[in-house]
């Protein structure tokens, strides 16, 4: 299998430190082993031309370096060290070649694939050694690569990397690019003549960051990321950013110069958007970019390249009628249930399937609420005691109030549809009033004495968990607003409350669902309700799966951690990075690769330890399992699946800190 490739920015390298050729390279002339429209072979000895690698090569099986292509290679050590370039189109992983090719007629015979990949990856007297050599095209770097859990020897390594060198007309520019970490730590033993390279070098190497493959049409505006709160966007705009902002309106697509991490509200959104959204360096100052300043034009974002040109207002008009948003209608409200209830009882399961439990739940208690009760019934899976406010309140509220008849006026005024500065300022006014209404009394002495009851002396979060997020094609993420309230001072209580409340209607999630055509009207918020982290020591985003390998042939857990404190995880302060790696999970040895590392804790150190990474990778699997037969193959889902989890460690003084599930969502995918 060919390792993985990761898009994030990391620390500067120069390509003038790759070694020179030898004497016998310098005048070793090379020509193609194939004519221009042979067809490709199963395998090649050597390659004497780019045309021989293209023929063999493929798109890796992780699309996140545009550009990249690879050629799997193995090594035969029992048949005098023969090394074969294999058809990496016919045969997607090593061992579909070596027991077509390299069992039996004279050689031993290859057993099963579990036995394969058991000696071939792990056993120091192995028979075959395997890699893949990769073209990086941004950066121009030509790499042999290991699997990142391959226990390979620097003596093996050295063996494969010689020969590959020796057989390939870009011998002397070849470099080793070590996979993970423990890939890494032994290739420090490797003889200095070979040069290695780090996924961090080939990173900042990159020009291009593919994250949400679409096409889309719109108006080119450049923007500055700190002018964003007194710049109005609108929908059918495509902009260009010097930074990733906290928080962007609606738009159709994004440009921004500093690199992204795949787990970021604005990716998330653009994904459930599927509008295009890639990183670009120096994209403010991009000539072609600037030249289309104002214009309406089709922005196309690739898995290895990305394309701009200008069109017609008609045609954009055009492409927007056709492209449009399918009106969302979102599940229909249950007003029916007004009691409170811990997390365990919001989820029945019975003898339905958990699909139908959730969509049962969802409309009484919104979808945070719903998955986390899923997540609290999951045992082994470490989440905070919690209960649900049911949606019923919030409409209470809002009409004890008067707020609907306030918002149908706002909803039928032109100025307030027509323009866009107006509905802000009227949603302000809108929820300024909400924070400043009075609340039910007999809400009020419910709450009261379920928090005086069940959590006694605890400051309490109150979680947005609406009928129009976290779900299924639609999850919204970073729409609304939670807030935490202190219950010996019951005002801070219903201040957290009212300003969760109001947070339906704030400008951005305004704007969300007038995109998708969903009435403002339908949406209603249950809450849910825990202690809150007061001071955690680290807090993080992950997904179930390796956002970089839609094929699902190189499994693995994609995470985002950062210390406790203000530097949010998806919402970083312009300059702060997290950790951001891979951990193989499911794999022999565990293979974990760094992406890029958290500036905020100590050079060389991490925010978590390898105990709380293993600790993490055990509730990830649970609920990558637990959540499949709702969202995953035992749903009969076919395509990528993964869930999209936030978590914490926290502990006591004096304790180590330990992990606690927040929720997690179904995550909309990567684009097409």
């Amino acid at each position: 299998m060919r390792p993985y490739t990761f898009i994030l920015v990391a620390v500067a390298f120069s390509l003038a430190c790759t070694s020179s050729p030898s004497p016998e390279e310098q005048v070793k002339e090379w020509t193609c082993e194939l004519a221009e429209g042979d067809p490709a072979p199963e395998f090649l000895k050597s390659l004497g031309c780019q045309g021989d690698f293209t023929v063999l090569a493929s798109e890796p099986l992780d699309t996140s370096i545009p550009g990249a292509r690879s050629v799997k290679v193995v090594m035969d050590r029992f048949d005098g060290d023969s090394l074969y370039f294999q058809n990496s189109q016919k045969y997607a992983i090593h061992y579909q070649f070596v027991s077509s090719h390299l069992s039996g007629q004279g050689l031993p015979i290859v057993g099963s694939l579990a036995d394969f990949n058991q000696t071939e990856y792990y056993a120091p007297d192995r028979r075959f050694l395997l890699g893949a050599v990769t073209y990086y095209e941004g950066p121009g770097v030509w790499a042999l690569e290991l699997a990142p859990y391959d226990t390979a020897s620097a003596e093996l390594m050295t063996q494969l990397y010689e020969s590959v060198r020796d057989a390939s007309y870009f011998g002397s520019a070849l470099v080793f690019h070590p996979t993970s970490q423990a890939v890494e730590a032994e290739a420090k033993n490797l003889a200095s003549s070979i040069r290695v390279m780090t996924t961090g070098e080939l990173y900042a190497a990159t020009d291009y960051q593919p994250l949400n493959l679409a096409t889309s049409v719109g108006r080119l505006r450049f923007i500055q990321a700190e002018e964003l709160e007194a710049t109005y966007l609108s929908y059918r705009d495509i902009v260009v950013l010097d930074r990733l902002p906290n928080d962007i309106s609606t738009v159709v697509g994004i440009i921004t110069e500093e690199f992204q991490t795949p787990l970021s509200h604005v990716n998330v959104l653009s994904q459930n958007r599927k509008t295009p959204n890639m990183g670009l360096r120096e994209a403010m100052t991009n000539a072609q970019l600037r030249a289309l300043e104002g214009k309406w034009v089709r922005l196309t974002v690739g898995a290895f390249d990305w394309s701009v040109e200008e069109v017609t207002v008609a045609e954009a008009d055009a492409y927007w009628e056709e492209h449009k948003p399918v009106p969302v209608v979102l599940p229909s409200a249950d007003l029916t249930v007004k009691e409170f209830r811990d997390l365990e009882d919001v989820v029945t399961e019975g003898t339905g399937s958990l699909r139908e439990a959730l969509k049962a739940a969802i409309p009484a208690f919104g979808g945070k609420a719903a998955h986390y009760s899923v997540l609290a019934t999951t045992e082994g899976l470490p989440v905070r005691k919690a209960f649900a406010i049911p949606a019923w309140y919030y409409v209470q509220f809002m009409e004890e109030n008067g707020f609907y008849a306030r918002l149908d006026e706002l909803l039928a005024d032109p100025e307030f549809q027509a323009k866009p500065e107006v509905r802000d300022a009227r949603l302000k006014e809108f929820r300024a009033a909400m924070k400043a209404a009075p609340v039910n009394a007999e809400f009020q002495r419910m709450l009261q004495e379920k928090l005086a009851a069940d959590y006694p002396g605890l400051t309490m979060r109150f979680r947005t968990s609406t009928n129009s997020e976290d779900l299924e094609g639609f999850p919204c993420a970073g729409c609304y607003e939670s807030h935490t309230g202190d219950p010996s001072d019951w005002e801070d209580v219903l201040e957290a409350i009212r300003k969760t409340w109001a947070s339906i209607w704030l400008f951005r999630t305004f704007e969300e669902r007038e995109f998708h055509s969903i009435d403002h009207k339908s949406i209603v918020m249950a809450l849910l309700v825990h202690h809150n982290f007061p001071d955690e020591e680290a807090n993080g985003v992950a997904l179930t799966a390796n956002p970089f390998d839609p094929s699902g042939l190189q499994p693995g857990f994609y995470v985002n951690v950062q210390v406790g404190g203000d530097a949010e995880v998806v919402h970083p302060p312009p300059g702060i990075t997290s950790d951001q790696f891979i951990y193989e999970f499911n794999q022999p040895g565990l293979p974990l690769t760094y992406l890029s590392h958290s500036n905020l804790v100590v050079t060389g150190q991490t925010v978590l330890t390898s105990a709380q990474v293993y600790e993490l990778g055990k509730a990830l699997e649970l609920i990558h399992q637990r959540f499949s037969p709702a969202y995953g193959p035992r749903a009969g889902n076919t395509g990528w699946y993964a869930m999209d989890v936030e978590f914490k460690f926290d502990g006591e003084p004096g304790e180590t800190p330990a992990l606690t599930v927040k929720q997690a969502r179904p995550h909309p995918g990567r684009g097409q």
